[in-house]
């Protein structure tokens, strides 16, 4: 009993973490109508931006590991918003508002510009963290056995559930949420009623890079390192989970993505570990067959 305990709690940073990241996901896609790969660049994207720095910092500033760390993480958030903040306004609104399928291929181009740039920055090199925060708290003990988390897992997960909390109160009880809303369900409509649906746009999407930027900068300080094969895997599950949750329902893809990490950490404990993203990926695609009701494209 206290080892399976111990496993779930285990597996709670990485649901809060999926959590995070499809409601950030849900956000953009409300507003898009179209699966978006840059969602998981971005989060690698962060991670390497951050680890960068604090190299820089470290070895070049000379600053002690606090401050070092505090300027990769303040750098890789900075120039992820940069960079989702350009791509929402020069990139992906215009081909919205003239072929909302091209923003599809435009995704990919995307990818390989956060991808390859970050790659050159980094010379092509993989950087770790040192170990942080390992100091054990515990929550309770179950025949004698402690059961608990460590103080920067316990701060991920405080962090990462704070953020999906917080954005749900703000799409449920404030304006910002109620005009996400009206563009989501009718861009036209909310157009004719005053709303600037472009600004809108643009703000959702960066809002979920607020998400997927502080997922990365959080599961680097977590994991120690970052890389983009990573970051794409974060980005195709969060779309699974997405889709089977409903796009158009933050909340609800937060909750399933939250189930399906409790589900790979069991699978992982009790299961083929080679197999578990095979079983889980094949699992989302049945789920998402299963359960879709709204089409994608108009």
């Amino acid at each position: 009993m206290a080892y399976l305990l111990q496993q779930l709690l285990n597996a709670l940073p990485m649901a809060s973490l999926y959590a995070c990241l499809a409601f950030g996901y849900a956000l953009a896609f409300g507003v898009t109508k179209r699966p978006d790969i840059t969602f998981g660049a971005l989060v690698a994207f962060a991670g390497q931006i951050c680890l960068l720095f604090t190299d820089y910092g470290w070895n070049r500033l000379y600053l002690v590991l606090p401050a070092a760390l505090g300027l990769g993480l303040v750098s890789g958030l900075a120039y992820t918003l940069l960079a989702a903040l350009w791509n929402a306004r020069y990139v992906m609104l215009p081909l919205h508002n003239r072929s909302p399928n091209a923003v599809i291929v435009a995704a990919l181009g995307v990818v390989l510009l956060l991808s390859e740039g970050a790659r050159l920055a980094l010379n092509t090199r993989s950087l770790w963290l040192p170990p942080m925060g390992q100091q054990m708290v515990t929550l309770l003990a179950v025949d004698g056995v402690a059961i608990g988390l460590t103080r920067l897992q316990l701060l991920h997960i405080g962090l990462m559930a704070g953020l999906v909390v917080g954005g749900h109160w703000l799409l449920t009880a404030s304006r910002a949420g109620r005009l996400w809303q009206a563009v989501c369900q009718d861009p036209l409509a909310a157009r004719l009623i005053g709303v600037d649906a472009d600004r809108i746009f643009v703000l959702s999407l960066t809002a979920a890079a607020v998400c997927a930027a502080l997922g990365g900068l959080s599961a680097t300080a977590l994991y120690g390192t970052m890389d983009f094969g990573a970051g794409l895997m974060f980005g195709l599950k969060v779309v699974l989970i997405a889709a089977v949750g409903g796009y158009s329902r933050p909340l609800h893809s937060a909750m399933g993505a939250a189930a399906v990490a409790f589900a790979e950490q069991l699978w992982g404990v009790y299961g083929p570990l080679v197999w578990r993203d095979a079983v889980i990926i094949s699992g989302l695609v049945w789920l998402l067959v299963l359960s879709r009701r709204e089409r994608l494209t108009p």
